[in-house]
């Protein structure tokens, strides 16, 4: 793991992300730019281990990270977080508990991240700030709640297609996420996984 500040070309990525969610000048992006830091990670690398406190709010730059608990020793996919989505483990993040969850660098990783102390900070002196930083929790529960709308479906087929037609990035996770761990996202076995997917694409 690396830690150091952003540069120009990483501030020009935030700007532009932030921007596609509500409108900004750069006199109020520059504080918030101000406090970013940039993170790299190893494939295989934990980002945040069972048992430690979330204190930062992370974008991700490239590669992909996966967030899983572990249950009566099986590996349970909660979300997976491509470049441009934002995320971070909620509850901890909140309750300053330890984390009932795991973050792993699926990929060699690169993340922007802000502290949380720097981000109450901001929200209460940055307008701006605060209605972008609104607006990606709504984006990321949102997605959660389709997902958990999803899961309630016994069949199998069902699952997959409204994973398609109602996760808005599930076209990159097919593209980026192993298989197995789609199959795992979706409480399904990957050769179940296998056949539905292979029935759906013959329909479309």
């Amino acid at each position: 793991m690396n830690h150091s500040d952003i540069q120009s070309s990483e501030k020009e990525i935030l700007f532009n992300f932030f921007n596609q969610v509500h409108s900004i000048s750069s006199k109020n992006f520059e504080p918030i730019a101000n406090i970013c830091k940039k993170r790299t990670y190893k494939k295989n690398e934990i980002i945040l281990d069972f048992g430690q406190i979330e204190t930062k709010t992370s974008l991700v730059l490239k590669g992909v990270v996966h967030q899983y608990v572990i249950v009566d020793d099986n590996l349970c996919t909660i979300d997976f977080s491509l470049a441009g989505m934002s995320y971070n483990c909620f509850t901890s993040y909140v309750e300053n508990t330890p984390s009932n969850q795991i973050q792993e660098a699926l990929t060699d990783v690169e993340i922007i991240f802000i502290e949380k102390s720097d981000a109450e900070r901001l929200l209460l002196e940055n307008h701006d700030f605060c209605y972008i930083y609104t607006k990606l929790y709504e984006q990321v529960h949102l997605e959660r709640e389709k997902r958990s709308l999803v899961l309630q479906h016994k069949n199998a087929y069902k699952k997959f297609e409204l994973f398609l037609l109602s996760i808005a990035k599930s076209e990159d996770f097919l593209k980026e996420v192993p298989q197995k761990l789609i199959a795992n996202y979706l409480s399904i076995t990957p050769e179940t996984y296998s056949r539905v997917k292979k029935k759906y694409l013959k329909k479309t």
